[in-house]
């Protein structure tokens, strides 16, 4: 092949690697529509189109209309997950599982106890719905987990739970960034881990106390990242989601 061949050559696979970066990040940066109205989901929705393609609807919006909104999106193309951590008897959550796979969902979660998770999955069977075990929330630290009866530092408590949703046939793990990479090691290259509490620098934290960076979140083992208001509290909603992608891109 002639040199300006082969160059021409390195230049397309170059351009084929850098839009496949591009993509393969949009699918990996998921959007928390944490806003109290359909309207203000909606608005988020419009300014973000063309940048975001997966959203989070967890309890806020789903108690004002989201989940209609859920549906409406899902039929449209967009990914969607269902952040509504189901815990109950295990005939309960078969059920809802079930009502949500027919809605289109993309993710769902539920709290990792084996028999909530070994009643998802049996419920979810043949279906494209990726069922996410909640392992220990990002707001919790050690001594909150020490308060709510558990012998486990969070870390610890973490792994563990990770190991009875890879032996329970779950699709991936919600956990902090900071086990992800622990968390990696246990599950294995093929299973989601999917990472809230994350904020750029200079955000504020909030609520949440065990957080990290984007770049450092994918470095980590991440597969995909949950962003809530660092975006969507954002005056520009649609520049802080592509830096965000940028940085995730850089890792």
């Amino acid at each position: 092949m002639p040199h300006a061949d082969r160059n021409l050559a390195h230049a397309v696979h170059a351009d084929r690697d850098l839009i496949h970066a591009e993509d393969t990040m949009r699918d990996r940066l998921i959007v928390g529509l944490d806003v109290p109205t359909l309207k203000e989901a909606e608005k988020a929705v419009r300014e973000l189109d063309g940048v975001v393609s997966f959203y989070k609807i967890g309890y806020q919006l789903a108690f004002a209309g989201g989940l209609d909104f859920a549906r409406e999106l899902a039929s449209g193309g967009t990914r969607i997950f269902l952040d509504m951590k189901l815990l109950d008897i295990d005939n309960t959550v078969a059920k809802g599982v079930e009502a949500i796979v027919r809605m289109g969902m993309t993710m769902l979660t539920l709290h990792a106890y084996p028999k909530t998770m070994k009643a998802a999955v049996e419920a979810a069977r043949g279906s494209d719905l990726c069922l996410l075990g909640v392992t220990v929330l990002t707001s919790m630290d050690e001594q909150d987990v020490i308060d709510a009866g558990y012998e486990y530092d969070p870390h610890t408590l973490v792994l563990r739970r990770s190991e009875q949703a890879l032996h329970a046939g779950m699709g991936g793990i919600v956990c902090s960034a900071e086990e992800a990479e622990a968390v990696r090691r246990i599950v294995g290259p093929n299973m989601a881990v999917v990472t809230p509490g994350i904020r750029p620098k200079g955000s504020d934290h909030g609520d949440q106390k065990r957080v990290v960076t984007p770049a450092q979140a994918i470095r980590n083992g991440s597969s995909h990242l949950v962003v809530g208001r660092p975006i969507v509290g954002a005056a520009d909603r649609r520049a802080v989601a592509e830096a965000i992608l940028d940085e995730m891109r850089s890792a």
